[in-house]
């Protein structure tokens, strides 16, 4: 069983605006204060895993050690398996360029890759979510989430953030950014995941 929450205050290491606006609006049942490592000035370590889960763990920790807080971090990306799982744990990589991230670049870089594989649609993919949520003296619970869907083309819609005008959930006609935000913030991989962190670290057994 996962250790209970009971902290008054908890620091989302990310210094993304769109996945702390997320996390903040999935967290706001649960009257907890939420702190981003921007606002905490907090630099961003470098991200050497390989795995989803390895670089969750280094950003959380690296964010519980030098604040003090329980730090709750995701990694997260698209795997496409016409790519063999690319980009997934190098997702945001993709979307690097010397003036920052660039995702429409990043979503056009996916599907010429797909079209270099002459590979039929639907172009399957799935979004993974790893949260781990580190405490200062050096515990930490994973929590992983995953979403089914395909990649599509052209991209639809303009909410949501990074690939998700390019990513079409399973069982649904519409892109994650063609979605409002609550409806997504109930079916992602976040979400999954996000679920599952609420189960092991709020939920209480009364019986």
């Amino acid at each position: 069983m996962s250790r209970i929450f009971s902290d008054k205050k908890l620091l989302v290491a990310t210094h993304n605006a769109g996945k702390l606006e997320e996390i903040t609006e999935l967290l706001a049942p649960y009257g907890v204060e939420v702190v981003g490592a921007k606002e905490m000035n907090l630099p961003e370590p470098a991200e050497t895993g390989t795995t989803f889960v390895e670089n969750a763990r280094i950003k959380a920790h690296a964010a519980a050690k030098a604040t003090g807080l329980p730090a709750l971090a995701d990694d997260s990306g698209i795997s496409v398996d016409a790519l063999d799982g690319a980009p997934g744990v190098y997702t945001a990589d993709w979307a690097e360029t010397p003036n920052g991230r660039d995702f429409v670049m990043a979503m056009g870089k996916t599907h010429d890759a797909l079209l270099k594989t002459g590979s039929a649609q639907p172009w399957t993919a799935r979004f993974n979510c790893t949260l781990v949520l580190a405490w200062p003296d050096g515990t930490d619970a994973v929590f992983p989430g995953v979403m089914e869907g395909q990649v599509v083309w052209p991209m639809r819609g303009d909410n949501g953030h990074g690939y998700d005008p390019i990513f079409q959930p399973e069982g649904h006609e519409i892109t994650f950014a063609e979605m409002a935000s609550d409806e997504k913030n109930r079916i992602s991989h976040r979400a999954d995941a996000f679920a599952k962190f609420v189960q092991g670290c709020f939920a209480r057994d009364d019986a």
